[in-house]
């Protein structure tokens, strides 16, 4: 939490390493939806520097206001808008839509759906868990691949990404592929909870129980 901020203030002094940066970059400054889960320092990471082109990211927070008035008073980068999903489903629909139009980056949440219509149960560490669906429906309706991005940490300041690409296949019925493309996703993130369990904090009723 602390470096969401501060790396938002000074985000030179952070580093984000990657196997091959050339990869991702070249994905994202060609549009894509950039798929975040709740884990590491997914909050950090949308204040490195090494993406030019515009991110816009959809998001429902509730925070503090007292931490809220601290992270408006900070600098804003002028490749970052949010798509606040407070403003109603068309609204964001219609922002989502034209940012893919437009080969920008749309970064959403994964691993929590904001409406119950987006939901859909997954098998998550042999248990059934409610996912985000949107992302996956949007990639398939617009073509437009995924890429999945989790944010370890290594060090102080200092940050690994680890990415994976999922492109959904068209040549199938579109909730098959969904789900297809959700099993790629959610197999992913179970290696990485039990690679770096300590960078998992989630403080939210994941299965249901």
């Amino acid at each position: 939490m602390v470096d969401r901020f501060i790396s938002k203030a000074d985000s030179k002094s952070y580093i984000f390493e990657y196997d091959d940066i050339s990869v991702p970059t070249k994905i994202l400054n060609e549009g894509t939806i950039l798929l975040y889960s709740h884990f590491g320092g997914w909050a950090a990471s949308s204040n490195s520097s090494h993406v030019t082109n515009k991110l816009n990211i959809v998001m429902k927070e509730v925070l503090l206001e007292g931490i809220k008035e601290i992270e408006n008073s900070l600098e804003k980068k002028q490749n970052i808008n949010i798509i606040d999903l407070d403003q109603g489903t068309i609204s964001v629909s219609v922002q989502i839509a034209n940012a893919l139009m437009n080969d920008e980056i749309v970064a959403i949440m994964a691993d929590r759906a904001s409406n119950k219509k987006a939901e859909i149960s997954v098998d998550f560490f042999n248990k059934k868990a409610k996912f985000n669906k949107n992302p996956f429906q949007i990639a398939y309706k617009t073509d437009k691949p995924i890429l999945v991005y989790f944010i370890v940490l290594t060090g102080i300041q200092k940050y690994k990404v680890e990415y994976l690409l999922i492109n959904l296949d068209k040549t199938k019925p579109e909730v098959e592929a969904i789900n297809i493309a959700l099993d790629t996703y959610t197999k992913e993130y179970e290696k990485i909870i039990k690679k770096y369990p300590n960078q998992w904090f989630n403080f939210y009723n994941f299965w249901g129980e």
